[in-house]
């Protein structure tokens, strides 16, 4: 006698192909999900990275690409000056220090429009040498650092190599300067590792300076 339940013969050759179909339909739209998923998150990322780079703030040293369509003489590579100007051809010198990359594109694109009708203006950071924190004071590798991605106060510590012996971690402080003013924070290490007083754990800003007594 068979089991109950089992099926032999054509009508089990028959159930046997539908759940191998039924199994190979559902393994595809998962992949199908997948790669959908996939294709989201990298759109997403790709619209944010532009997103960052239109948003930067240009300053001193940064390297800057700047391109007129069909136009070889209106694209080049310019460099921030220290007093942060850049110098182009038709226009002069213009402020980039303090302005996003928008804003100065809207602003070199207005001022070239007189000679160069329905103009198509590409203008890209090339290469970042402004954004610099400093870490001075008890740490093994203090100095300046170059940086092209945002830091907080734990990653620029890092960055020095961390603390030598004698540093008095929960006594350090930022320094930044806004306009003629210059703001302080308080900074305790170990606190804020333990998970206390996270709001002390500030991004870093351009010039900012860490000091560890």
């Amino acid at each position: 006698m068979e089991p109950h339940g089992q099926a032999h013969g054509p009508l089990g050759a028959g159930i046997d192909e539908i759940n191998h179909s039924m199994t190979g339909a559902k393994k595809m739209i998962t992949k199908k999900v997948s790669l959908f998923m996939i294709i989201i998150l990298l759109a997403s990322s790709a619209a944010w990275a532009d997103q960052e780079a239109e948003d930067y703030m240009i300053g001193p040293g940064d390297v800057l690409d700047i391109s007129v369509w069909k136009d070889e003489t209106l694209t080049r590579p310019v460099v921030v000056l220290p007093d942060g100007k850049i110098s182009f051809p038709l226009i002069g010198e213009v402020i980039a220090g303090g302005k996003t990359v928008a804003q100065l594109k809207k602003e070199i694109g207005g001022k070239l429009a007189p000679f160069v009708p329905d103009i198509t203006l590409s203008l890209e950071v090339k290469q970042v040498n402004s954004m610099l924190v400093y870490v001075i004071g008890r740490v093994n590798s203090p100095g300046r650092f170059a940086l092209n991605v945002n830091v907080n106060v734990l990653q620029a510590l890092s960055l020095a190599g961390g603390f030598n012996p004698f540093a008095k971690r929960d006594k350090i402080k930022i320094f930044r300067q806004e306009g003629e003013k210059t703001r302080i924070f308080n900074f305790q290490y170990d606190s804020v590792v333990e998970g206390k007083n996270l709001e002390q754990n500030i991004m870093l800003k351009r010039g900012d300076v860490v000091v560890v007594p």
